[in-house]
């Protein structure tokens, strides 16, 4: 016999509803874009994207800010695809502006896949290669333009590029930007286009700087903010490592000996810093590629393919590559010099730990980068908790100086790092382990 029903109680609570899981289908977006998303791979929007392309597909001036990883491109890439699906072709009617190189690269790689049926070409512009094939493509006539301000100012002299059509302008990285002293710059470019424009400005943090460029160059923006801007990303794991600036290398290697670090961002202050860096750890037959803005765009291509295909387990790189570098399963971020601001910490260890992941950040802290260190934990407001390698021999002495001493010509000898403190810089092209 089946069991009697229960009675219903008037009094008990109804059931919590279940919240039903965002879509790109509840998003103002052509059909077209979204065979583009489903190629990209995206599942479901975060966040960020949930805010802010409804208001950006609608036309209006837009100030975006959320932390790194959390879908920042697509979010203005996918309305200013939207916009431009009717209207002509072969004039430019969108630009992004971003900083570095890998930016730029990885802006365009996003507008090849999510834009593939919209019918709308694109070109990236920046330094580093010939202005040549940049200079047939924007003769040959593309709706978008994504590039670095000082090629684009190269290529606007040699009137290679008519604006008179623009719709959209958007300001990646802006407080990088700032950081890099590209305003004049920026300001030069944005004195030469329409002002009925709609501008797009996406930072990762909003400091005073960006927040008066907006009043300067938005009109009515509405601001879309996700999280906190001077929290690290969520699933980051923080440990700082006290260790004498002449030990680093060696702890780096320790750490390394650790299989769970299976693809690792080493980041330095300065490009000789990174290149003595990479050249000990490919002694230590560790593979290790090198990017910095000294190095040529093609070693710096080449350098991110390995790293992301698997090739490389280690980067060394600069600052440069806090906010160019979109890698997946990056598993642990190594400050081997803590960066000159706290915001450029966050960025750091912001390559780490994306879109929801989890990852480790560890920072090699000399005793001359204390207060470096004491002004992240105030910028973040935590403590990030010490811890000594165990079995690691801390306390041996820093080799003899050669007759003459030598000059580290990275960070002063009194900072960390190994400035002055270590072996010599090494001389001639740096060696990296190749398979």
């Amino acid at each position: 016999m089946s069991p009697p029903a229960a009675e219903s109680d008037p009094a008990a609570p109804e059931p919590t509803p279940r919240r039903r899981t965002p879509s790109f289908e509840d998003l103002p977006l052509h059909p077209r874009l979204r065979r583009g998303i489903e190629e990209m791979g995206y599942l479901e929007p975060t966040q960020i994207q949930q805010d802010a392309i409804p208001a950006a597909v609608g036309g209006r001036d837009l100030i975006g800010t959320a932390q790194t990883g959390t879908g920042k491109t697509a979010a203005f890439l996918l309305p200013l695809l939207e916009r431009l699906l009717s209207g002509p072709r072969g004039r430019i009617r969108a630009l992004v502006v971003t900083p570095t190189r890998e930016l730029a690269l990885q802006a365009q790689e996003f507008l090849r896949v999510l834009g593939r049926h919209a019918d709308l070409r694109s070109v990236a512009v920046y330094g580093g290669v010939g202005m040549a094939d940049q200079e047939r493509a924007l003769r040959g006539g593309v709706e978008i333009v994504v590039a670095t301000p000082g090629r684009l100012l190269d290529h606007m002299s040699r009137r290679y590029v008519d604006f008179r059509d623009l719709q959209v302008l958007v300001l990646d990285e802006a407080d990088r930007m700032l950081d890099m002293g590209f305003l004049p710059d920026v300001r030069r470019i944005l004195a030469s286009l329409p002002r009925r424009r709609q501008t797009l400005l996406f930072s990762a943090t909003m400091p005073a700087e960006v927040i008066q460029l907006a009043r300067e160059f938005l009109t009515d923006p509405k601001t879309v903010q996700v999280g906190e801007t001077t929290a690290a990303a969520v699933g980051v794991t923080h440990l700082a490592l006290p260790v004498p600036a002449h030990r680093k290398s060696d702890l780096l290697k320790a750490l390394l000996d650790d299989a769970t670090m299976s693809s690792v961002l080493v980041f330095t202050r300065t490009k000789h810093r990174a290149d003595r860096v990479a050249r000990q750890l490919s002694d230590a037959r560790i593979d290790v590629g090198v990017i910095h803005g000294n190095r040529s765009q093609s070693q710096r291509v080449t350098a991110l393919s390995r790293f992301r295909e698997g090739r490389h387990r280690v980067l060394v790189a600069t600052d440069l590559a806090a906010r160019g570098i979109d890698v997946e399963g990056v598993s642990h971020v190594v400050n081997y010099d803590l960066p000159e601001v706290p915001e450029a910490y966050i960025h750091r260890v912001g390559r780490t730990a994306r879109a929801t992941r989890r990852g480790d950040a560890f920072s090699l802290v000399s005793p001359e980068e204390e207060n470096d260190l004491r002004a992240i934990e105030r910028h973040l407001n935590v403590t990030i908790p010490r811890a000594r390698l165990p079995g690691f021999d801390y306390d041996r002495p820093a080799p003899a100086p050669p007759a003459g001493g030598y000059r580290d010509r990275g960070r002063p000898s009194n900072r960390g790092g190994g400035g002055g403190r270590g072996r010599p810089p090494p001389r001639g092209r740096p060696r990296y382990a190749r398979r």
